[in-house]
Formats: structure tokens, sequence, C-alpha cells
């Protein structure tokens, strides 16, 4: 397989919403997508972005995407957090995943992040198995909690 990593520019986005829906379709969320296009290039693109992101790309089209942002630890100081790693169905274990990832983390390792961070679920062995060969921990005492748009506005009217 013949496909490069490079950083994802604006006029990538209306693919990378594609590899994002693709991804809530694997992870069983279909209707869970709720960003668009002008999402994307207003918070990855404007004076001050909120996140990066690389893609593969094989034949000029792209077939993966590892999207990422800063964070803040209490513990550690400045981390990044690997929000989605993504690979197209049909280039799956062809090593463009492995290629993303490992982007990101030079990425993270030459601008001296303290620590790489993300979620991976607990059914996705094959996820699993890759990161902890990499040398992660995947912590599994720890729960990922979160509180969507609805809930928030339920929460402030009743506090």
């Amino acid at each position: 397989m013949n496909f490069t990593v490079r950083k994802g520019k604006v006029e990538d986005v209306e693919t990378v919403l594609q590899l994002i829906i693709e991804l809530a379709i694997f992870e069983n969320e279909p209707n869970a997508v709720e960003i668009t296009i002008e999402d994307l290039k207003k918070d990855g693109f404007g004076k001050v972005p909120k996140f990066n992101f690389f893609v593969a790309e094989e034949d000029q089209e792209i077939i993966g995407l590892a999207f990422f942002y800063e964070r803040y630890s209490t513990w550690k100081g400045r981390i990044l957090h690997l929000e989605d790693l993504i690979v197209t169905k049909s280039k799956r274990k062809s090593g463009v995943g492995k290629a993303l990832y490992a982007e990101v983390l030079k990425y993270a390792y030459k601008n001296d992040y303290n620590r790489v961070a993300w979620e991976v679920l607990d059914w996705n062995r094959n996820a699993i198995q890759f990161y902890e060969n990499s040398g992660a921990k995947v912590l599994k005492e720890w729960n990922v909690a979160q509180m969507d748009k609805e809930n928030l506005a339920t929460f402030v009217k009743n506090n």
C-alpha cells in the first residue's frame, strides 16, 4: 500500500466529516454526529484553532484521519488528546492507523507534551491490543463521564 501522511488542510474538512460519520456508524452511534463542515472550518482554522489533524492519503484520496487537540492536566501540565483515529473500512489493517498514530506521537514528543491520552471502547479488542502493543497503558479502572447539551440545560435550569 502506498500512502502518505500529512497535516490536514481546510480543503480536507468535507472528507474529514465523512470519516467522522463512518466512525460513528462503526461505534454504533450513527445519529450522534452533530458538527458540520462549517463548524470544522471555523473551529479548526480560525484565529485560535481548537484542533489539529493529520490525514493519510492514497492517490489523492483521504483514507484515514488522526484528530487531536491540546489539554491541560493538573498532574502533568500540557497533554495532547487524541480524539479520534479513523481509517476508512476498506483500508483497515494496512498500516494506515499505525502511521497516523505514530505521527501524533511524534508530534507530541517534538512539541514537548507530557502525555498523550485518548479513550477506546471496551469492546474494540483490536484497538486495545494495538495500543497496548505500542506501549500505551489502557486504564480499565477509569470511566468516562459526559454531560450533553440537553443535560447541561437541565442542570443549569435546576441549579
